[in-house]
């Protein structure tokens, strides 16, 4: 579905990631693990075309999208939750759902199936944004990410911070949306309990690198005392 051929991705003249080649197939779910400062989130927004610069070659279900604009690539199917949600405190509920409908091929509205994931959010439909919860705010963030209707959702560290009965509801719902709704998950998390758990497969980067990759299996405890232990 989504391969990343000899990518190197820049901040201005500095290089934040070098000769990454990944491939991700339809329904798969992939973890991207590593030390804070290694070039996680780096690689999701070089995914979703918000880096400087970016060279080599990414394709989605085999279309060259290396060139094409954040937004197309949102309308192609690739939805992306950052670190720190992202949300607007300003809108309500309701307008930041709206705000994910723009991205999608066949806008429904607000649909559902996806308000009855995070049932919070049905209840403070008219609540300001900025007057949520962390984790009401990231339930948010992701339920706006849906509503784009999108083949593959890129995750940034979407339980940080946040209280841990909620990051078992939104560790459930991200499973969920994998296993059930066959999105293709891309997911930063530093959770390696979560990660083995909800993966297929699994990519260590250091220094802007991948340094290992393979079947979730694989994932030994050596690797992660080299490559995650501070």
């Amino acid at each position: 579905m989504l391969e990343l051929i000899d990518v190197d991705a820049f901040y201005g003249n500095s290089r934040a990631l070098q000769n990454i080649n990944l491939n991700v197939g339809t329904g798969e779910f992939l973890s991207v693990l590593g030390r804070n400062g290694v070039g996680k989130t780096t690689l999701m927004r070089s995914i979703l075309g918000l880096m400087d610069r970016v060279t080599g070659r990414l394709t989605l279900d085999g279309s060259d999208i290396s060139n094409l604009r954040t937004y197309q690539r949102a309308k192609a199917g690739i939805a992306y939750v950052p670190q720190g949600r992202g949300i607007l405190p300003r809108f309500t509920v309701r307008e930041n759902l709206t705000l994910g409908t723009f991205a999608a091929k066949a806008p429904n509205g607000i649909e559902d199936w996806v308000i009855e994931l995070f049932p919070v959010l049905r209840e403070f439909l008219n609540r300001h944004g900025g007057n949520l919860s962390g984790g009401q705010q990231q339930q948010l963030a992701i339920a706006r990410a849906l509503l784009a209707q999108p083949k593959i959702i890129l995750l940034d560290e979407p339980t940080e911070g946040i209280q841990p009965n909620i990051v078992e509801q939104i560790e459930a719902v991200i499973t969920r949306l994998n296993r059930e709704h066959g999105i293709t998950v891309i997911l930063v998390e530093q959770n390696v309990a979560f990660a083995r758990r909800a993966s297929n497969r699994f990519a260590l980067l250091e220094k802007g690198r991948v340094v290992a990759k393979g079947a979730i299996a694989e994932l030994t405890d050596d690797l992660i005392q080299r490559h995650m232990a501070v």
